[in-house]
Protein backbone atom coordinates (compact mmCIF):
# COMPACT_ATOMS: atom_id res chain seq x y z
CA UNK A 1 0.00 0.00 0.00
CA UNK A 2 2.88 2.35 0.72
CA UNK A 3 3.98 2.07 -2.97
CA UNK A 4 0.38 2.74 -4.40
CA UNK A 5 0.65 5.90 -2.00
CA UNK A 6 3.93 6.80 -3.19
CA UNK A 7 2.47 6.68 -6.81
CA UNK A 8 -0.37 9.05 -6.02
CA UNK A 9 1.48 11.32 -4.18
CA UNK A 10 4.09 11.50 -7.18
CA UNK A 11 1.73 11.17 -10.43
CA UNK A 12 -0.56 13.54 -9.02
CA UNK A 13 -1.60 16.59 -7.63
CA UNK A 14 -3.91 15.53 -5.20
CA UNK A 15 -3.59 16.59 -1.92
CA UNK A 16 -2.82 13.03 -0.80
CA UNK A 17 -0.05 14.32 1.13
CA UNK A 18 -1.93 15.70 3.82
CA UNK A 19 -2.89 12.57 4.54
CA UNK A 20 -1.22 10.17 7.38
CA UNK A 21 -1.09 7.25 5.50
CA UNK A 22 0.60 8.79 2.38
CA UNK A 23 3.45 9.99 4.02
CA UNK A 24 5.49 7.79 3.05
CA UNK A 25 9.82 7.14 3.07
CA UNK A 26 11.54 8.38 0.01
CA UNK A 27 12.53 5.19 -0.64
CA UNK A 28 8.92 3.59 -1.86
CA UNK A 29 9.19 6.82 -4.74
CA UNK A 30 12.04 4.60 -6.78
CA UNK A 31 8.87 2.27 -7.32
CA UNK A 32 6.31 4.75 -8.56
CA UNK A 33 6.92 3.80 -12.39
CA UNK A 34 6.29 0.33 -11.11
CA UNK A 35 2.50 1.49 -9.73
CA UNK A 36 1.78 3.99 -12.44
CA UNK A 37 -1.02 1.76 -13.82
CA UNK A 38 -2.71 1.96 -10.39
CA UNK A 39 -2.63 5.92 -11.16
CA UNK A 40 -4.27 5.18 -14.21
CA UNK A 41 -7.64 3.74 -12.74
CA UNK A 42 -7.86 7.40 -10.64
CA UNK A 43 -6.76 9.61 -14.16
CA UNK A 44 -8.83 7.50 -16.48
CA UNK A 45 -12.00 7.78 -14.03
CA UNK A 46 -12.18 11.03 -13.93
CA UNK A 47 -11.04 11.85 -17.34
CA UNK A 48 -14.16 9.87 -18.22
CA UNK A 49 -16.77 10.65 -15.49
CA UNK A 50 -15.69 14.48 -16.68
CA UNK A 51 -16.78 13.55 -20.14
CA UNK A 52 -19.59 11.88 -19.56
CA UNK A 53 -21.53 14.28 -17.49
CA UNK A 54 -20.32 17.11 -19.46
CA UNK A 55 -21.26 16.07 -22.48
CA UNK A 56 -25.36 15.69 -21.21
CA UNK A 57 -25.20 19.47 -20.61
CA UNK A 58 -22.08 20.88 -22.99
CA UNK A 59 -21.79 20.39 -26.84
CA UNK A 60 -19.63 16.66 -27.52
CA UNK A 61 -16.44 18.84 -28.74
CA UNK A 62 -16.72 20.88 -25.56
CA UNK A 63 -16.90 18.20 -23.24
CA UNK A 64 -13.93 16.71 -25.24
CA UNK A 65 -12.01 19.44 -23.85
CA UNK A 66 -13.23 19.53 -20.13
CA UNK A 67 -12.11 16.26 -20.30
CA UNK A 68 -8.80 16.17 -21.62
CA UNK A 69 -8.27 19.18 -18.69
CA UNK A 70 -9.59 17.11 -15.96
CA UNK A 71 -6.41 14.65 -16.34
CA UNK A 72 -4.16 18.10 -16.64
CA UNK A 73 -5.35 19.38 -13.41
CA UNK A 74 -5.06 16.25 -11.90
CA UNK A 75 -1.35 15.29 -13.05
CA UNK A 76 -0.68 19.05 -12.91
CA UNK A 77 0.59 18.72 -16.78
CA UNK A 78 3.53 16.12 -15.48
CA UNK A 79 3.43 14.15 -18.71
CA UNK A 80 2.41 16.44 -20.88
CA UNK A 81 5.72 18.54 -19.61
CA UNK A 82 8.06 15.33 -20.54
CA UNK A 83 6.99 14.91 -23.96
CA UNK A 84 7.87 18.78 -24.51
CA UNK A 85 11.11 18.13 -22.62
CA UNK A 86 11.70 14.91 -24.73
CA UNK A 87 11.18 16.76 -28.20
CA UNK A 88 13.28 19.56 -27.17
CA UNK A 89 16.17 17.21 -26.40
CA UNK A 90 16.43 14.57 -28.96
CA UNK A 91 14.82 17.27 -31.57
CA UNK A 92 17.61 20.60 -30.98
CA UNK A 93 20.39 18.08 -29.37
CA UNK A 94 23.50 16.19 -31.22
CA UNK A 95 24.55 14.59 -29.03
CA UNK A 96 24.21 12.31 -25.78
CA UNK A 97 25.21 15.38 -23.60
CA UNK A 98 23.41 17.89 -25.51
CA UNK A 99 20.30 15.82 -24.78
CA UNK A 100 20.27 15.53 -21.29
CA UNK A 101 21.04 19.00 -20.71
CA UNK A 102 18.07 20.25 -22.49
CA UNK A 103 15.72 18.10 -21.42
CA UNK A 104 16.95 19.60 -18.13
CA UNK A 105 16.59 22.68 -18.41
CA UNK A 106 12.63 23.99 -17.65
CA UNK A 107 12.45 26.82 -20.75
CA UNK A 108 10.36 24.88 -23.30
CA UNK A 109 11.68 25.60 -27.33
CA UNK A 110 10.71 25.27 -30.43
CA UNK A 111 9.98 21.11 -31.00
CA UNK A 112 8.57 21.04 -27.47
CA UNK A 113 5.72 23.50 -28.71
CA UNK A 114 5.11 21.81 -31.66
CA UNK A 115 5.07 18.55 -29.69
CA UNK A 116 2.66 19.84 -27.99
CA UNK A 117 0.34 21.20 -30.13
CA UNK A 118 0.31 18.04 -32.48
CA UNK A 119 -0.43 15.71 -29.10
CA UNK A 120 -3.61 18.37 -28.23
CA UNK A 121 -4.84 18.56 -31.56
CA UNK A 122 -4.54 14.61 -32.57
CA UNK A 123 -6.00 13.49 -29.16
CA UNK A 124 -8.86 16.07 -29.34
CA UNK A 125 -9.66 14.65 -33.31
CA UNK A 126 -9.46 11.52 -32.11
CA UNK A 127 -12.10 11.48 -29.17
CA UNK A 128 -14.06 13.79 -30.65
CA UNK A 129 -13.79 11.01 -33.97
CA UNK A 130 -15.89 8.52 -31.08
CA UNK A 131 -19.15 8.36 -29.61
CA UNK A 132 -19.71 8.87 -26.08
CA UNK A 133 -19.50 5.47 -25.02
CA UNK A 134 -16.80 4.28 -27.24
CA UNK A 135 -14.91 7.42 -25.74
CA UNK A 136 -15.34 7.08 -21.99
CA UNK A 137 -14.42 3.16 -22.34
CA UNK A 138 -11.39 4.20 -24.59
CA UNK A 139 -10.26 6.60 -21.90
CA UNK A 140 -10.79 3.57 -19.02
CA UNK A 141 -8.65 1.24 -21.17
CA UNK A 142 -6.40 2.99 -22.60
CA UNK A 143 -5.22 5.36 -19.87
CA UNK A 144 -3.53 2.04 -17.28
CA UNK A 145 -2.84 0.06 -20.30
CA UNK A 146 -0.44 2.62 -21.98
CA UNK A 147 1.22 3.20 -18.48
CA UNK A 148 1.69 -0.37 -17.79
CA UNK A 149 3.03 -0.23 -21.46
CA UNK A 150 5.34 2.96 -20.48
CA UNK A 151 6.34 1.30 -17.18
CA UNK A 152 8.13 -1.50 -18.99
CA UNK A 153 10.64 0.78 -19.87
CA UNK A 154 12.67 0.05 -16.68
CA UNK A 155 12.75 -4.05 -17.64
CA UNK A 156 14.83 -2.62 -21.24
CA UNK A 157 16.86 0.40 -20.71
CA UNK A 158 18.96 1.69 -17.64
CA UNK A 159 18.45 4.73 -16.49
CA UNK A 160 20.69 7.50 -18.25
CA UNK A 161 21.27 10.04 -15.30
CA UNK A 162 21.46 9.25 -11.85
CA UNK A 163 19.89 10.46 -8.82
CA UNK A 164 22.28 13.85 -8.44
CA UNK A 165 21.26 14.53 -11.76
CA UNK A 166 17.76 13.42 -12.30
CA UNK A 167 15.16 16.87 -11.95
CA UNK A 168 13.10 14.48 -9.71
CA UNK A 169 16.33 13.48 -7.77
CA UNK A 170 14.73 9.70 -7.89
CA UNK A 171 15.91 6.97 -10.22
CA UNK A 172 13.46 3.98 -10.11
CA UNK A 173 13.44 0.64 -9.53
CA UNK A 174 13.24 -2.26 -12.04
CA UNK A 175 10.34 -3.60 -11.92
CA UNK A 176 10.15 -7.42 -9.89
CA UNK A 177 7.85 -10.27 -10.83
CA UNK A 178 5.77 -8.93 -7.86
CA UNK A 179 5.53 -5.58 -9.03
CA UNK A 180 5.08 -6.78 -12.01
CA UNK A 181 2.04 -8.86 -11.29
CA UNK A 182 0.53 -5.74 -9.55
CA UNK A 183 1.16 -3.41 -12.75
CA UNK A 184 0.00 -6.51 -14.83
CA UNK A 185 -3.46 -6.52 -13.11
CA UNK A 186 -4.36 -2.58 -13.09
CA UNK A 187 -2.86 -2.19 -16.37
CA UNK A 188 -4.10 -5.12 -18.80
CA UNK A 189 -7.77 -5.91 -16.91
CA UNK A 190 -9.38 -2.69 -17.34
CA UNK A 191 -8.57 -3.13 -21.21
CA UNK A 192 -9.81 -6.93 -21.30
CA UNK A 193 -13.38 -6.47 -19.69
CA UNK A 194 -14.23 -2.86 -20.77
CA UNK A 195 -13.08 -2.26 -24.43
CA UNK A 196 -14.83 -4.76 -26.73
CA UNK A 197 -13.02 -7.08 -28.82
CA UNK A 198 -13.20 -5.72 -31.92
CA UNK A 199 -10.93 -3.12 -30.90
CA UNK A 200 -8.24 -5.13 -29.20
CA UNK A 201 -5.96 -5.09 -32.14
CA UNK A 202 -5.57 -1.30 -31.10
CA UNK A 203 -3.15 -2.77 -28.83
CA UNK A 204 -0.47 -3.12 -31.05
CA UNK A 205 -0.22 0.79 -31.92
CA UNK A 206 1.26 1.38 -28.15
CA UNK A 207 3.57 -1.39 -28.57
CA UNK A 208 5.18 -0.61 -32.02
CA UNK A 209 5.71 3.32 -30.17
CA UNK A 210 6.76 1.48 -27.18
CA UNK A 211 9.68 -0.52 -29.23
CA UNK A 212 10.21 2.46 -31.50
CA UNK A 213 11.23 4.90 -29.21
CA UNK A 214 13.41 2.55 -26.74
CA UNK A 215 14.89 1.95 -29.49
CA UNK A 216 15.49 6.20 -30.08
CA UNK A 217 16.17 6.52 -26.71
CA UNK A 218 18.92 3.60 -26.69
CA UNK A 219 20.98 5.07 -29.69
CA UNK A 220 20.35 8.72 -28.64
CA UNK A 221 21.06 8.64 -24.98
CA UNK A 222 21.73 4.68 -24.50
CA UNK A 223 18.71 4.44 -21.49
CA UNK A 224 16.09 6.45 -20.55
CA UNK A 225 14.73 9.70 -18.08
CA UNK A 226 11.93 10.46 -16.35
CA UNK A 227 11.00 12.74 -19.36
CA UNK A 228 11.10 9.90 -21.80
CA UNK A 229 8.64 8.10 -19.32
CA UNK A 230 6.23 11.14 -19.98
CA UNK A 231 6.50 10.73 -23.32
CA UNK A 232 6.43 7.48 -23.91
CA UNK A 233 2.64 7.13 -22.14
CA UNK A 234 1.51 10.05 -23.94
CA UNK A 235 2.24 8.79 -27.23
CA UNK A 236 0.94 5.37 -26.58
CA UNK A 237 -1.68 6.47 -25.22
CA UNK A 238 -2.33 8.82 -28.18
CA UNK A 239 -1.61 5.81 -30.74
CA UNK A 240 -4.31 3.50 -29.09
CA UNK A 241 -6.84 6.34 -29.81
CA UNK A 242 -5.54 6.22 -32.99
CA UNK A 243 -5.67 2.46 -33.22
CA UNK A 244 -9.48 2.51 -32.09
CA UNK A 245 -10.12 5.07 -34.95
CA UNK A 246 -8.85 3.46 -37.82
CA UNK A 247 -10.44 0.04 -36.48
CA UNK A 248 -13.61 2.42 -36.07
CA UNK A 249 -13.36 3.85 -39.60
CA UNK A 250 -12.32 0.58 -41.51
CA UNK A 251 -15.47 -1.15 -41.03
CA UNK A 252 -13.26 -3.51 -38.92
CA UNK A 253 -15.85 -3.20 -36.17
Amino acid sequence: MKNIAAALVFFTRLPFWRLKAFNVPAEYFKQVINYWSVVGWLTAAVMAATLWLTSHILPWSVAVIFAILSRLLITGALHEDGLADFFDGFGGGTTRERILEIMKDSHIGTYGVVSLIFYFATLYSLLVNMDLHLACVAILAADPVCKFIASLITLVLPYARNAETSKSKTVYNKMSIKTGVVSVLFGVVPFLLLLDFHFWAAILFPIFVFVAMTYLMKKKIGGYTGDCCGAMFLMCELSFYLGIVVLLKTCIY
